[in-house]
């Protein structure tokens, strides 16, 4: 299993907007091969940041078949007007966990 953890800057003011788009948005993330859920965080002390996490079977599940398909293109359509700068992306393994 993969997460995605995509850093968001949003513009000021559009918060409540843009977590509504991403809520309009999971239905394309549902729709996609080797999707295993999202959360999306608020920073307390950054109210305009959040991170996005994603849970994928894959790398290539979200970064060839996500983001060639036309649910990423649906994502982006949704919640990209809100974006200050560019998302900042990296994928991570779980090492330890301490849930068992």
């Amino acid at each position: 299993m993969i997460t995605e953890i995509a850093q968001i800057e949003i513009k000021p003011g559009s918060e409540k907007d843009f977590e509504a788009a991403v809520a309009k948005a999971r239905a394309a993330f549902g729709r996609s091969n080797g999707f295993h859920g999202l959360e999306l965080h608020r920073s307390i002390e950054k109210p305009q940041r959040y991170r996005l996490m994603v849970k994928w079977r894959t790398l290539e599940s979200h970064t060839v078949e996500f983001r060639g398909s036309e649910n990423f293109a649906e994502w982006r359509g949704l919640v990209g007007q809100y974006f200050a700068a560019p998302p900042e992306v990296e994928h991570t393994q779980t090492v330890l966990n301490s849930a068992g």
